[in-house]
């Protein structure tokens, strides 16, 4: 599976961007799509998680402000963020991996967000 960001950009904190996973081919409903995001000197963290059976995963960072979609018709998983902050700033990545595999098997090239204050 090939997996395209996109959406990334820069904006004013408080403001909203919304990012987008295209995956190349049917992504079936046994894998979790996910967005990551790693800033420069920090290791990479999951953001937020999405399974077809209605799981969801948000880090506390981003709990109440962005919201994960899957639209499993479109092989697409968004990534609503609203009240940027600044420390949201950084490379965003979406990753999928079947749900039986611990780790993320495949992965976007990533899109950068930038939130000035």
């Amino acid at each position: 599976v090939q997996l395209v960001e996109s959406g990334g950009g820069s904006v004013e904190s408080g403001g909203s961007l919304r990012l987008t996973c295209v995956g190349d081919r049917y992504i079936p409903p046994y894998y979790y799509m996910a967005w990551f995001r790693q800033s420069p000197g920090k290791e990479r963290e999951l953001v937020s998680s999405i399974h077809s059976d209605g799981r969801s995963y948000y880090s506390d960072s981003v709990k109440g402000r962005f919201t994960i979609l899957l639209e499993r018709a479109e092989n697409t998983v968004y990534l609503q963020m609203d009240s940027l902050k600044t420390e949201d700033t950084a490379m965003y990545y979406c990753a999928a991996r079947r749900d039986w595999v611990q780790e993320y098997e495949y992965w976007g090239q990533g899109t950068q967000v930038t939130v000035a204050s």
